[in-house]
């Protein structure tokens, strides 16, 4: 376990060449963006071992034991060629090209949600390591899905979410179905099928453009709580288009129907529900009556 600690002290620093880097020149690392996320599935949490309380650096870490959840906000790193084929905390190999992550103290093994603010996009990871230990950085992800969540090229900014075994039970652990997707501005878009919902936390919303139809209800800022994200577009049209027709499909929902324009793109949401539970019940509600499963967003 000492040495499986030290090692994962060593992937404090991914991003910088100088202590690890991409894989060697010539590989074939073009469909890495293609790799297919961690598939979450309820693996029981063996206590002690790689969640034993543990030190590294002069600083105490106390690993969680239970099946709890987690959000946070803060820098991803990677760690890359200088640790492929060592071994993680948990005891496995580390494999770049694979869909993993170093944490602090998640369970191990553990998976999580994880996305980039930046670009939309989203992954899932098994989370099988301990770091990354320097100040602000809350995971360190594996080369491949460095790469697949648009972060390669160094430090990000990300939001991470435990999955629970709730979740992963309830079938409710996949990626929401267009929170990563800023699609061209089309006609109100197909129902999507269900897939999963998550909690993120949202920046603070920008007004709508003056010339977008009048939302049903404005939130400049938007106020405080949790959110059903029912879809983003890279165009207002398409998400006044689709509030409309989903205001006809359930009444129930018109009136908490709100556009949002923020970072380039326009959020459909409805909110707020005071609590995660019960956005929860909304969604189930939501996705029996469309097949469309929302992300559960909170705003503070």
């Amino acid at each position: 376990m000492i040495a499986a600690v030290m090692l994962a002290g060593c992937s404090t620093t991914p991003g910088m060449r100088g202590a690890d880097g991409p894989p060697p020149a010539g590989s074939d690392t073009t469909d890495l963006k293609q790799t297919p996320d961690a598939e979450p599935r309820v693996e029981p949490i063996r206590p002690g071992g790689p969640n034993k309380p543990y030190e590294v650096l002069g600083k105490s870490y106390v690993p969680m034991t239970g099946d709890e959840p987690l959000v946070e906000r803060g820098l991803a790193s990677w760690y890359g060629r200088k640790f492929h084929g060592r071994r993680t905390a948990s005891g496995e190999t580390y494999n770049m090209y694979a869909m993993t992550a170093a944490h602090k103290t998640m369970p191990i093994p553990s998976y999580a949600r994880v996305r980039n603010p930046a670009n939309g996009r989203e992954i899932i990871v098994r989370v099988n390591d301990r770091g990354p230990f320097s100040s602000g950085r809350v995971i360190d992800l594996s080369y491949a899905a460095a790469v697949k969540l648009g972060v390669q090229n160094g430090v990000a900014q990300v939001e991470v979410e435990r999955i629970t075994y709730e979740d992963i039970r309830a079938g409710l652990a996949g990626r929401g179905p267009v929170l990563a997707r800023a699609p061209e501005p089309e006609p109100a878009p197909a129902l999507p099928a269900a897939t999963g919902v998550s909690t993120v936390v949202a920046p603070a919303a920008d007004p709508a453009p003056a010339d977008a139809p009048a939302p049903s209800r404005a939130h400049t800022p938007a106020a405080s709580g949790f959110w059903l994200q029912l879809g983003a577009f890279g165009q207002g049209g398409g998400a006044y288009s689709f509030q409309q027709r989903l205001a006809q499909e359930m009444d129930w929902l018109s009136p908490l129907l709100t556009v949002f324009s923020e970072n380039g793109l326009f959020r459909l949401q409805a909110g707020p529900y005071a609590s995660r539970d019960q956005a929860r019940e909304a969604a189930e509600r939501v996705r029996s009556a469309v097949a469309l499963v929302p992300v559960i967003v909170e705003r503070r």
